[in-house]
């Protein structure tokens, strides 16, 4: 028994990996938002800017959806482990151009350019990788104890948070200002590309899930698009359950230094230390929301939850911005994180259970990546919001409109009395 539970930690370690790249680049992306700003959008207005940096880190969002379509029929149809292999050779590639593409100053229009494909390329590959992990998770968990083992997905993720945010509080108390905008930023990215082929050799060593393996008939991608559209309800009301974590999650890690440093004006080595903190914070909830949705079922955490973000997101960031301290910023931070990662504990166990097992790969990364097209443009729209509205507050309103998205779609999808909604499982011909 417990050489069989090791092997599952083994398990759940090597399918995480690519998870963890993922969001280790992607938070690079908020921790130096501004030096990128400068090396490949330069423009006297830091506004614009910045604005340009945050909308090339949303247009990786808009390829999600794209990818999800493309990638996701293929992995129901070739196998889960095939498809985690594929996501993190795609996700490397977008890494690596990132980091080689010298600034505006040495190669003028085409700086910029690159660095659009290489997070074009990335948001391509993640649009399936967290769908094809999630769904490993959710084939490979004991009886009884998916919401458990499906929540280490997100937690891998606050892992790369963490060492993220150390890689750069410590940067940024070795170097100089000026060389961490004209090239210490570029180091963490380094970092991340000499660990991809230490995740490579792990996800090469996983095993086909049973559940996949057992089935008789794989579906073409023709009847993966008819199914998915068959069961198109499912997947709109999976879009708006997700769009409280993608939401919620992006604001309080990726935009929490740019927050803390250009909104609140607290030292960087301030909001950094936050934001290590909030990545703690996650990693300890989420595993024990899992385990609590196991328990008492979904529903109730994910009212619960999109509840609490309608009614304290906005007081809770207003209270802050009445008296700006670190202290303040670290509880109220503490406090979103909490809200994120309960909700969230127990959402992406739901998802694998309402979309129907023969397009559960396509169906999660669809309405996962149509979700992370806004989640994902929050550090756009909270600086948009703030700049218009004057109010350094307002991205709780963001996220208390991601609540009400939560709390809708999860009376729509739990409507029944069941546990999950009935989708229609069967293939459509």
């Amino acid at each position: 028994m417990q050489e069989k539970r090791g092997e599952k930690i083994k398990t759940v370690l090597r399918v995480t990996s690519g998870n963890f790249l993922e969001m280790y680049d992607f938070f690079l992306f908020g921790i130096y938002a501004t030096s990128i700003a400068k090396t490949f959008f330069p423009n006297e207005n830091p506004f614009v800017s910045l604005m340009a940096t945050f909308l090339s880190f949303a247009a990786g969002f808009v390829m999600r959806p794209i990818g999800a379509l493309v990638l996701g029929p293929y992995i129901d149809r070739i196998g889960r482990r095939k498809g985690l292999i594929l996501t993190l050779t795609l996700m490397a590639f977008g890494t690596v151009l990132i980091v080689l593409v010298p600034g505006y100053a040495t190669i003028g229009i085409a700086a910029p350019l690159l660095v659009l494909a290489g997070r074009l390329l990335q948001g391509f590959s993640a649009g399936v990788e967290l769908g094809g992990v999630s769904v490993y998770l959710a084939e490979m968990a004991t009886p009884g104890h998916k919401g458990f083992y499906v929540s280490w997905q997100s937690a891998s993720q606050q892992v790369a948070i963490i060492v993220a945010a150390l890689i750069g509080f410590v940067i940024n108390k070795t170097l100089m200002p000026a060389q961490i905008a004209d090239w210490g930023w570029r180091i963490p990215f380094a970092i991340g590309c000499m660990i991809v082929p230490f995740l490579f050799i792990i996800r090469r060593s996983l095993s086909e899930t049973q559940e996949f393996a057992a089935r008789k008939h794989h579906p073409t991608t023709q009847e993966i698009f008819r199914t998915l559209a068959a069961n198109w309800a499912v997947v709109l009301g999976g879009v708006g359950m997700v769009i409280m974590t993608t939401v919620s999650f992006y604001l309080i890690t990726v935009y929490t230094p740019s927050f803390g440093r250009t909104v609140l004006k607290l030292p960087v080595s301030d909001a950094l230390l936050v934001t290590i903190a909030v990545g703690v914070s996650n990693f300890i909830w989420l595993p024990i929301s899992g385990a609590l949705s196991d328990r008492i079922g979904r529903k109730p955490l994910l009212i619960l939850f999109s509840l609490l973000a309608i009614l304290t997101a906005y007081p809770a960031l207003d209270w802050l911005i009445s008296n700006i301290t670190f202290g303040r910023m670290l509880a109220v931070e503490l406090w979103l994180s909490f809200i994120y990662a309960c909700y969230n504990g127990a959402m992406v166990v739901a998802l694998t259970e309402v979309v129907p097992t023969s397009v559960r790969t396509a169906g999660f990364s669809l309405a996962y990546s149509l979700a992370t097209t806004l989640g994902g443009s929050s550090l756009a729209i909270s600086t948009w919001l703030i700049e218009t509205t004057h109010d350094k507050a307002a991205p709780g309103y963001w996220m208390a409109f991601a609540g009400c998205c939560g709390l809708i779609a999860t009376l729509f999808l739990y409507r029944r009395k069941d546990v999950a909604p009935a989708a229609k499982d069967a293939v459509v011909h």
